[in-house]
Order: C-alpha cells, then structure tokens, then sequence
C-alpha cells in the first residue's frame, strides 16, 4: 500500500470516527434530557445505560473483545472513576440546567486541558494564536452567563463539575489509546466493555447512598410508553457515545478531540431555542453561545495547524539522526 492510498483512510477513518461522535454526542445531549425528566433517578439511569451497553458488547461484539493482560486491565481502572463521574454529573447537569448552559461551560475545557497535557511524554506547544481562541470562548461563556436565570446555578456546579471529569476521561483515554503515547493492549471494544461493567459499581453506591434502589423500580414501572422510548434511546446512544468516543479518541489528541466537538453544538443550541422549546435564550444568551463555540472551532483548527508541523517537524528530526550512507569509495576501501 502506498504512503497516499494509507494517509487517505486514516483520514476517512478520522472523518468517520470523530463524525459518528459529533452524532451521538448530539443524541446523548438530547435523549438524557428527555429521559432524565421522564425518569428522575440519576444514578440507576446511568447503570441501566451501563448494563445495556455491557450486555450488546457481549452478545454482538465478543469476538472482537480483546484483553491483553491483567496489567492493562489495572492500568485502564484508573479511566473508570472518571469515566462514570464523566455520565453521572452529565445527567445532573441535564436535569438542573439546559442543554446550551452545559455545552457553552464544556467549550471552555481547552483551558484545562492544555495544562494537563504539559505532563505527556510529547506535549505540543502553546502558540498566541491558541490563547487568543482560548480567550474568544471565555469572552463568549461571560456572555452568556451574564443573562443567566438565577434558577440554573444549581446546575452550574454539576457543569463544571463535569467538565474536570470529562477532562480527566479523555486526557487518561489519550494517554492509554494513542500509539504516540503509552498504549494498553486492548482493544476498543474492550476498553468500552471495562468502561461500562466497572463503571456500574460505583454509580450502584451512589444509587444506595441516595436510597434511589428503593425508589427507582416504582418509577420504572410507571413510565409511560414515551418515558420508555426517552429511556432506552438514551441506553442505545450510550452504548454508542462509549464506543465512538474511544474511536475518535485513539485518532486525535486530548484537546482537539475535546474542541473539535464544537461545531455540532450550533445545532444543540438551535434545537433547543426553536424546536423543543425547553429554553427560552435572550439574544444576548445566543450571541455569546455562538461566539463560544465558535472559538472552540478556531481552537480546534489552530490546534491541528500545531500538530501537523509537530509532526513534519519531527520527521525532519529523524531523518538529520540517521547515519548517511556510505558510498561505493568507502566500500571499496574497507574491503
């Protein structure tokens, strides 16, 4: 295979792969916020998306589960915690705030992200192009907060909230996944299947401790057909949310996976301002969330202009290391 035809599918593969996110990524957003109101117990909501996503790996992608080690399996644990905080607080956040609060705060996790990435074997550097974006989503989220309705501060907790363990998720994903970093030896369908059946232990305890294990099957059973159609769409993306986000995460860094997600946001904000009419938005409230998000866009473009000269920069590097090679006088000499 030429050099051409393997760069054309890695990036149909990317295209793919970050595409198939941006879709149930959307799905997710709208499916929990539906499910969560029809079915308000957060922490079994999450555990039955869990089991479902357990249950279709096992039935219809078992072969294609791979597990190296034990090794790799404590290794990847360390994602788990966070992975599960990450589908918890989301659903919190849903349930106390709309849809377009949480995805302007989630714009701003460039911030922290360039931080964490300092720690990587191979960090890529900080340009003034970069902060400069940075500082357009800021600007955009002050704006649209600054017309908030006070009864959605209970949510901005869960958002940020979300946002540091969204963060942690991909960062810890990127350094186990990506070939350029320090991979495990599991495949996707694995680490999906480890994601979601450790993932439940933890949200079980938080559905103890709340008492919703009392509650919850009363609640099950009084859903109406529509509660149930909200409920298992949300367990359907959320199998789908967990295999595609560890697809496109192997493909693209940390931070610009975290960005590049910005773009199907403008249609988050307009299903939820003129479709579903859930949220009434101020002009001011639109204008800051556009200007967010579309500073998360130019994040991402800058962000790959800097990996791809990263990249270029470090194959010039290798080929100024290699030894020339000898020439046919200094054969004939030696001989």
């Amino acid at each position: 295979m030429t050099s051409k035809a393997a760069s054309s599918i890695m990036e149909s593969e990317m295209v793919l792969g970050v595409g198939s996110w941006m879709v149930c990524s959307m799905g997710m957003l709208i499916f929990n916020k539906q499910a969560i109101t029809a079915y308000p117990f957060e922490g079994s909501l999450t555990a039955m998306q869990m089991l479902f996503s357990v249950l279709a790996l096992l039935c219809g992608a078992h072969r294609s589960i791979h597990i190296g080690s034990r090794k790799d399996v404590l290794r990847w644990s360390m994602v788990v915690p966070f992975f599960s905080g990450m589908l918890l607080t989301s659903i919190l956040a849903l349930k106390n705030a709309p849809m377009t609060l949480v995805i302007v705060f989630r714009s701003l996790s460039p911030l922290i992200s360039i931080v964490m990435e300092r720690f990587y074997p191979e960090p890529l550097k900080i340009t003034g192009k970069m902060l400069g974006a940075i500082a357009v989503m800021v600007f955009g989220a002050a704006l649209y907060v600054s017309q908030m309705d006070r009864s959605n501060l209970l949510g901005v907790q869960w958002v940020i909230l979300n946002t540091v363990f969204a963060i942690a998720d991909r960062l810890l994903q990127r350094l186990m996944l990506a070939k350029d970093q320090n991979p495990v030896d599991i495949s996707k369908t694995g680490v999906t299947l480890l994601n979601n059946a450790l993932g439940m232990i933890p949200l079980l305890i938080v559905a103890v401790c709340t008492g919703e294990l009392t509650k919850a099957p009363a609640a099950f059973t009084a859903l109406s057909s529509t509660g149930f159609f909200w409920v298992g769409m949300s367990c359907v993306v959320g199998l789908g949310i967990s295999y595609t986000g560890i697809w496109a995460q192997s493909l693209i860094s940390a931070t610009s996976f975290l960005v590049l997600v910005n773009a199907n946001k403008f249609f988050i904000v307009f299903i939820e301002a003129y479709l579903m009419g859930t949220k009434v938005l101020t002009r001011r409230q639109i204008v800051g969330a556009v200007i967010s998000i579309a500073g998360g866009i130019a994040y991402a473009l800058v962000r790959q202009q800097i990996e791809q000269e990263a990249a270029e920069q470090g194959e010039r590097q290798k080929l100024l290391e290699e030894p020339p090679e000898a020439t046919a006088t200094e054969i004939s000499e030696k001989s």
